[in-house]
C-alpha cells in the first residue's frame, strides 16, 4: 500500500501587542480564504528556516527568535490540496508589535500564489464576522480565544492537534 502524499507547511500565528492577528486573504478558484501567513517546507529545510522564509516572502516579517509550536492539523480528504493527498499545518505562534505588513514577493508573485490581501484582525471581528469567506483553520475564532486565555498564564504546555 502507497503512502499517502502530504503537502507539510508552517504557519504562523502573528499576534501583535493588542491581540490582533495578522491574516492573509487567498481568493482561490470560487471562495475566499482567510488564513495565517506561510507555506510549503522546501527539501532538507527545517520548520524554522522555513517559517522565517514564508514570513519574510509574504509579510515582510524578520524572525529573529524561535516561537512556540502551539498546534498541529492534519487534513487528508481526497482533494483537499492539488497533487496532494492531504496536508499537515504546524502553527507558530509569533509576538511582535504591530507593523504595516509587506513581503519580499512582488505583487504578481504574491497574485500567483492567489493572495490578494494582509489584514491584521481583532478576535472580534473574526468570531463577528458574516460574509462569503472563510477562516483557516475553521475554528479559528475559538481557538486564538483559548490560546490568548492560555497565554495569560504563559505558553501552552502542550501542542494542540485540531481539525480542518
Amino acid at each position: 500500500m502507497n503512502q499517502p502524499r502530504l503537502r507539510h507547511s508552517v504557519r504562523a500565528l502573528i499576534v501583535d501587542e493588542v491581540d490582533r492577528v495578522l491574516l492573509c486573504r487567498w481568493d482561490l478558484a470560487g471562495m475566499t480564504v482567510w488564513g495565517t501567513p506561510g507555506g510549503g517546507i522546501e527539501e532538507g529545510e527545517s520548520h524554522l528556516a522555513a517559517l522565517r522564509r514564508e514570513l519574510l516572502e509574504e509579510v515582510g516579517l524578520t524572525l529573529e527568535t524561535e516561537s512556540h509550536h502551539v498546534w498541529h492539523q492534519e487534513v487528508v480528504p481526497a482533494q483537499h490540496a492539488a497533487g496532494f493527498d492531504g496536508v499537515i499545518n504546524d502553527f507558530y505562534l509569533v509576538r511582535t508589535s504591530a507593523f504595516e505588513p509587506r513581503g519580499t514577493l512582488a505583487d504578481e508573485q504574491l497574485a500567483a500564489a492567489d493572495l490578494t490581501e494582509l489584514r491584521w484582525w481583532p478576535l472580534d471581528d473574526i468570531t463577528a464576522y458574516v460574509g462569503n469567506a472563510a477562516f483557516a483553520p475553521r475554528l479559528l475564532a475559538p481557538l486564538l480565544n483559548n490560546l490568548l486565555r492560555t497565554l495569560s498564564n504563559g505558553l501552552p504546555a502542550q501542542l494542540l492537534e485540531i481539525g480542518l
